[in-house]
């Protein structure tokens, strides 16, 4: 049998030349996307290259160029987010140019940087160098033999290459405004690589932050930049009695997380954790991470933008783009935890007059920056805040809640996002079902499918929050519960008022009438939907897990007794674990305000309760009708027994 060769011979662009009637030249020209071909026999030469199948050669296409159409990106460390992030801008706005990228890894080595930077670009036409760690000197000697270039990260005083910088610096003074505003005082500074610019700008904030609090210490303890980094400095940070931390990046912040839950401590109860860069990862971590947002795309898409002016113009005026950055405040930081809290003496104390009767005035409310903080007058610290919930993801059916509320001790007796239900925050108005929109967050029970995500989730929006003025102790707020697609559905007005109970206690009231004044209502819950026993919704409460949780109501102790009945009260006895001092001791009772109705109530799965508003029924509210609900709820800084919390639960009837 003759040999037969199979192989299609390769058209080249003499063929194309042939077939369209024109020179090789030509067809360079149109292959180049040179503008200086008539349309007409472009369209001819593009036509001759589609018949014959014609694939131009990026070799030859480079060396007819003097390009290779090609740009290198050196990173520190290609395995950090916020740099695959900026490696996904440039690439995204190089190829809209025709431009692709090659990345080099200089795996954290300054040493190693420049002979990598030049190694990398001697197969490239231009150069991005993100964050670079080598020293200054070095880097100056360096932009001129890999130019053009651009810098990230990192200012450079270099006539032709333009550099991208964050005001970390700035971005450091918001984060320690914020955990000043909680009430810290003492916080850890986990330091990043030395060599690092954007370290140098957050210990200069951080500087900036002391100057202007004289009372705030900062405690520096090198690190490094990745999450083993941060999984190790648990014990220092531990060790430093700081009461917030101060991560370098997300991956630092990450790593110290995971320490402390091994731990045992608490984030936020015990410490509080901030990050910076906001990465993909940091909302969903447990809890979700506080940190500094910044446009990590965007910083990409600038380099390639700037650096490509310079590649098309060797004259182009290079310059400084300058970032700002935007804090998130998210759950893992929280108020200084009590026990630890210095007294802070706002005005001096009126001198009573002998034998004159003292009077503690109680808590009082004060309206502060997005939330309303509830504070014990005595010695001004917080007791709960009161939080708008306007950040809260949409899924969550966005809300104004309590969290952290804190019992006089200083125990936190409310949770927020636990890792069981992301979507449980403190305390709040809660309904699964309200004419089909979730106010809950979460999934939704659809009968004879189970739970079910559906794009159904509701915001409620404070319209007006303000302050009794002729009582300090309570808060007023309306609320518009609007649908998924933005429509009212009904209006809310609630109450919350605080009182002292003793030495060891204190109660807070809250009242909520939702009125149907949009149209008539249907509210329902799972149970009404056919999974019996789950009719949550209403006024509801979630408590942290602690070592030890007890039940108690009418009905005696344990969780059988209270759930699913119409008890006035309930109450979780806990024993919390502190790592700062002896396990202690709560009471968190709670006690119906409004006509007897069902306690949906889970404590062995998670602690939480509240008077359920549509346990096995559905409550239907005609149009222009009210609906009263609430709860009266007593925290108290002790265990007590079936006896004691009777006669407590009498007293806030």
């Amino acid at each position: 049998m003759p040999d037969v060769n199979l192989r299609r011979p390769t058209v080249t662009i003499a063929d194309v030349a042939t077939a369209a009637g024109v020179s090789r030249a030509t067809v360079s020209r149109v292959m180049n996307g040179r503008s200086t071909v008539d349309p007409a026999i472009a369209a001819r030469v593009q036509e001759a290259a589609i018949d014959l199948n014609y694939r131009p050669s990026n070799v030859a296409r480079s060396l007819s160029l003097g390009r290779t159409t090609t740009v290198a990106l050196v990173v520190p460390d290609l395995g950090n987010p916020v740099f695959q992030q900026i490696l996904r801008g440039v690439t995204s706005a190089a190829a809209e140019d025709g431009y692709r990228v090659l990345v080099a890894d200089a795996a954290e080595d300054p040493s190693e940087e420049a002979a990598i930077a030049r190694e990398a670009r001697m197969r490239c036409d231009a150069l991005i160098l993100v964050a670079p760690r080598m020293p200054g000197a070095a880097l100056d000697a360096l932009l001129p033999l890999v130019a053009p270039a651009a810098v990230i990260n990192r200012e450079v005083d270099h006539a032709g290459t333009p550099s991208l910088v964050i005001d970390y610096a700035e971005a450091t003074v918001q984060v320690v405004e914020h955990l000043v505003g909680l009430g810290h005082r003492r916080l850890a500074y986990l330091a990043g690589p030395r060599a690092a610019a954007t370290d140098a700008a957050r210990r200069a904030g951080l500087a900036t932050a002391r100057e202007r609090h004289a009372d705030l210490e900062v405690v520096e303890l090198a690190v490094g930049a990745d999450l083993a980094s941060g999984h190790a400095a648990a014990g220092p940070v531990l060790a430093s009695r700081a009461t917030a931390v101060v991560a370098y990046n997300d991956l630092v912040a990450f790593g110290l997380l995971a320490a402390l839950n091994e731990a045992g401590v608490a984030v936020p109860g015990d410490i509080s954790v901030a990050g910076y860069d906001d990465i993909d990862l940091a909302r969903y971590a447990t809890p979700a991470l506080t940190t500094v947002s910044v446009p990590q795309a965007e910083l990409g898409r600038q380099a390639w933008r700037e650096l490509h002016a310079v590649i098309d113009d060797d004259a182009h005026a290079a310059s400084t783009t300058r970032f700002t950055a935007r804090l998130e405040a998210r759950s893992s930081t929280g108020p200084v935890p009590r026990r630890l809290t210095r007294t802070v003496v706002t005005e001096p104390a009126p001198v009573a007059a002998p034998d004159a009767e003292v009077v503690d005035p109680g808590p009082v409310w004060s309206v502060e920056t997005r939330e309303v903080v509830l504070r014990h007058t005595r010695d001004r610290v917080p007791l709960a805040r009161y939080v708008d919930g306007e950040r809260l993801p949409a899924i969550h059916s966005p809300r104004p809640f309590l969290h952290p509320v804190h019992s006089l001790a200083g125990v936190p007796l409310t949770e927020s996002e636990p890792v069981d239900h992301r979507h449980h925050y403190g305390v709040s108005v809660a309904v699964p079902d309200v004419n089909g929109t979730s106010f809950w967050g979460g999934r939704t029970f659809v009968a004879d499918v189970g739970p079910t995500l559906l794009p159904n989730h509701g915001r409620q929006v404070t319209t007006r929050a303000e302050v009794d003025p002729l009582a300090p102790h309570v808060l007023l707020d309306s609320v518009r519960w609007d649908d998924e697609h933005g429509e009212p559905l009904l209006d809310e007005q609630r109450r919350l008022g605080a009182r002292l109970l003793g030495d060891d206690g204190w109660a807070l009231e809250w009242r909520s009438t939702l009125h149907a004044s949009h149209g008539p209502l249907e509210i329902r819950s799972p149970a009404t939907n056919g999974r019996p026993g789950a009719g949550y919704g209403g006024v509801f409460w979630r408590a942290p897990i602690a070592q030890r949780t007890v039940v108690l109501s009418e009905g005696g102790e344990g969780e059988e007794h209270a759930h699913g009945s119409a008890s006035p009260w309930v109450a979780f006895v806990q024993q919390h674990h502190d790592p700062y001092a002896e396990d202690r001791s709560t009471t968190l009772l709670i006690a119906q305000t409004s006509p007897p109705r069902h306690w949906f109530l889970r404590a062995a799965e998670y602690p939480g309760a509240g008077p359920a508003l549509a346990w096995d029924t559905p409550l239907r509210v005609p149009a222009g009708g009210t609906v009263e609900t609430g709860i009266v709820a007593a925290l108290v800084d002790r265990a007590l027994d079936l006896d004691e919390a009777t006669a407590l639960a009498a007293t806030l009837r």
